[in-house]
């Protein structure tokens, strides 16, 4: 059987996800090179950021975030909305134009001046998880003097 021919579950799932990958990765070079974003501080590390953020809410792969997505987004980070919000929340990203989000729409929204609402809980998502007081690895070994 060719490799390229019938392809299933998990294989495809990632053969989509690196065609993803590679598509907002095109448009993550066209940010570099314009000059509206050349002052920006960080401009890679942001974008691949926002590349990764991005691609794990497209939950159809076809490079728009709907309101699915956007649903998931928003529980995933302790804030969930209502229907409405959601339209309104979309409605604010790609000004009136559509009803899904696409990622230069999102990248605009991240980089831009304007503060939309998406923009604030995902700046305060990263926030959090970066602060977290949480010890990584295991605990450390005790023994039995030292309990209380």
């Amino acid at each position: 059987m060719p490799s390229n021919q019938n392809t299933q579950g998990g294989k495809t799932f990632g053969v989509l996800k690196a065609q993803q990958r590679d598509r907002l990765e095109e448009i993550n070079k066209e940010y570099m090179e314009d000059q509206k974003y050349r002052d920006e501080e960080d401009l890679a590390e942001k974008l691949d950021s926002f590349k990764n953020k991005y691609a794990e809410f497209d939950l159809n792969d076809q490079g728009d975030i709907d309101m699915m997505g956007l649903k998931r987004m928003m529980e995933k980070l302790g804030v969930p909305k209502t229907h409405l919000e959601m339209k309104k929340m979309i409605s604010e990203v790609t000004e009136g134009s559509g009803e899904t989000i696409n990622y230069r729409d999102f990248v605009k929204m991240m980089l831009g001046k304007r503060s939309a609402v998406l923009k604030l809980v995902m700046i305060f998502e990263d926030k959090a998880n970066g602060a977290s007081g949480k010890p990584n690895g295991p605990p450390p070994k005790r023994d039995i003097a030292s309990l209380p």
